[in-house]
């Protein structure tokens, strides 16, 4: 997808949430990974935590980051998978207004280039919740990337053509 270089960039401000039972600050890994790129794309890192694989947590903790007028978009990395404990996608339900469904389409696409038939383990997901998108991502590390450089970075590129999810961003309320 192109960039339009007469575009004007427009920096947004994104929550980032590792979701694991398990991780800490120093070992999060696929937080890190997104952090970086967040940055380096020239966005602002509004907040960042880790919260336990607890679906009341999640909508606790994202409820607090949609209310939050400084937080244009979140995204989520774990709890995507199939366990028992892995419940991000349930979470989202709770809170979303509106489905991405092609989010999570475009990211398995692109995920089978990388790992194959297990992609289809994932249930990488997007949602609207009341004006803020929402982006969940698997937890390894190749997922993020995967999530990341193959659909985000663009997406959330104001310069992105022919469309792109941030010129959106003021209509996400109407009604």
């Amino acid at each position: 997808m192109p960039i339009d270089p007469a575009r004007d960039f427009r920096s947004i401000n994104i929550a980032l949430l590792t979701v694991s039972d398990t991780r800490t600050p120093a070992d999060d890994t696929s937080g890190d990974i997104l952090a970086e790129r967040i940055s380096d794309a020239g966005h602002s890192l509004a907040e960042r935590g880790i919260e336990k694989d607890d679906a009341d947590l999640l909508v606790a903790r994202l409820t607090g980051w949609i209310d939050d007028p400084a937080i244009d978009a979140i995204v989520t990395t774990g709890g995507t998978g199939l366990t028992g404990r892995d419940v991000t996608p349930e979470a989202l339900d709770r809170i979303k207004v509106k489905d991405i469904p092609g989010f999570g389409e475009l990211f398995r696409m692109l995920s089978y280039r990388s790992i194959g038939t297990s992609t289809v383990q994932s249930r990488a997901v997007a949602v609207v919740a009341r004006g803020t998108y929402i982006f969940a991502l698997p937890g390894s590390n190749g997922a993020v990337k995967d999530g990341w450089d193959g659909i985000l970075a663009e997406q959330l590129d104001s310069r992105n053509r022919p469309c792109n999810f941030v010129d959106l961003m003021p209509r996400l309320r109407e009604k």
